[in-house]
């Protein structure tokens, strides 16, 4: 039995997220994308978000400070609140130090070349 894709999903980490970490797919949309990016977020898996992250605006994302806010924060859910094409908007879950914490952002999303990319928050 596989286990179950942090991103809230409700599908299998290996038919979910997994193969965009593995960089065996693309995310088909702004949302996959997003919901990547949070599992990366609960893997430490620093590398892939600055990778997921628009050239654009990479400049303005440290992997040191990413790395860090993973590392320190135990994540615990996902919720995906507004989905379009190339926004979403959502709350993402955390404890940091002992602390309960949400992260409300309403990220934009841009589509280089068949593949999309984090651009930035509004």
């Amino acid at each position: 039995m596989s286990k179950i894709c942090p991103c809230g999903s409700g599908l299998s980490f290996s038919d979910c997220c997994e193969p965009f970490l593995l960089k065996t797919q693309n995310a088909p949309t702004a949302e996959a994308l997003m919901r990547s990016r949070y599992t990366a977020y609960v893997m430490q898996n620093a590398d892939y978000l600055i990778e997921t992250t628009a050239e654009a605006t990479r400049k303005f994302h440290k992997k040191a400070d990413i790395l860090n806010w993973s590392k320190n924060s135990n994540w615990i859910r996902l919720e995906i609140l507004f989905s379009s094409e190339t926004i979403v908007e959502f709350k993402a879950f955390y404890f940091e130090k002992l602390q309960l914490k949400i992260h409300h952002e309403r990220s934009k999303f841009v589509n280089e070349t068949g593949k999309w990319f984090y651009l930035e928050h509004e």
